[in-house]
């Protein structure tokens, strides 16, 4: 059985223990953290913000896990000029920022961190920048070792489907390294639920679950054009055991309701929907 989190892109004002009180509350088993980095203010709950033993003590605290430290980290930044860019550029600075989010995620004892491959210029070969991407992606790993953090490529810009996550994921042999995919990118580019789980098979670590209206906008799961209840199912059906976050994007989008109106309802309907009833961890659970 899969486990369930949600993104603080829900609660960006929350301090942690806000986030974790009603996580607790609303029957989840982690919380996907969205981090900055290093001296960032973006988030009151950014885990980079504070210690990592009162990260830790305050998820413990309320029984929850970090499941994922999610970062805007994108490996497909061109190499310019094209000839002498790796001696005169700074190309790796997309490792660094990962290797230090690594650092912060073995600190919070969080066992996953998100990055992106995301856009790469229109002229460019889909060819070299997978190659780039992967390249990167390859010293990230490297830099894993020996810390209990994985690394998972979540699809989005230039790589929007989970095939295109796979073609990436191929050219990375390393353990440390899976997919994070969010059906609300992939099924607006033509993704099937079902074949979307099974291309990525046991690389596939977290699942994206978001919904759209018929004008794109985020909506709560189920009431949308996004077929969330297809997926969960493919999960479920899959015998999934990674995570299942629930994103509602009040981060991004302004007047969009408070999280308490969306995330209690979402976690009973990701339960419906597998076919399961929650194990009793609070007033979310039940379905």
């Amino acid at each position: 059985m899969f486990k369930t989190a949600f993104s603080t892109v829900a609660c960006p004002d929350w301090t942690l223990d806000q986030v974790c009180r009603s996580g607790a509350e609303w029957g989840y088993d982690g919380v996907e953290l969205r981090t900055f980095g290093p001296g960032s203010y973006g988030f009151a709950s950014d885990p980079a913000l504070t210690s990592s033993e009162k990260v830790r003590r305050t998820l413990g605290q309320y029984g929850l896990e970090a499941a994922v430290l999610a970062t805007g980290v994108g490996f497909a930044e061109p190499i310019r000029p094209a000839l002498i860019g790796r001696v005169i550029s700074d190309t790796e600075r997309s490792v660094r920022d990962a290797k230090l989010a690594i650092e912060l995620s073995a600190g919070i004892e969080c066992p996953l961190v998100r990055v992106f491959g995301f856009e790469f210029p229109s002229r460019e070969s889909r060819k070299s920048a997978v190659r780039r991407v992967a390249e990167r992606l390859n010293l990230v790993a490297d830099a894993a070792r020996n810390t209990g953090v994985k690394i998972v490529l979540e699809n989005g810009g230039s790589f929007t489907t989970a095939e295109d996550i796979a073609e990436v994921l191929a050219e990375v042999p390393s353990n440390l390294v899976g997919a994070a995919y969010s059906i609300a990118v992939g099924a607006v580019a033509g993704d099937e639920p079902d074949e979307a789980v099974k291309l990525l098979g046991d690389r596939l670590w977290v699942y994206k679950l978001k919904d759209r209206d018929k004008d794109l906008q985020p909506c709560p799961i189920g009431q949308g054009g996004i077929p969330c209840r297809a997926a969960v199912g493919a999960l479920a059906e899959a015998g999934f055991g990674g995570w299942v976050v629930v994103e509602w994007d009040r981060a991004w989008v302004p007047g969009l309701a408070e999280p308490d109106h969306v995330l209690p309802e979402a976690i009973r309907r990701v339960f419906e929907w597998a076919g399961h009833r929650a194990s009793a961890r609070g007033l979310g659970a039940g379905v």
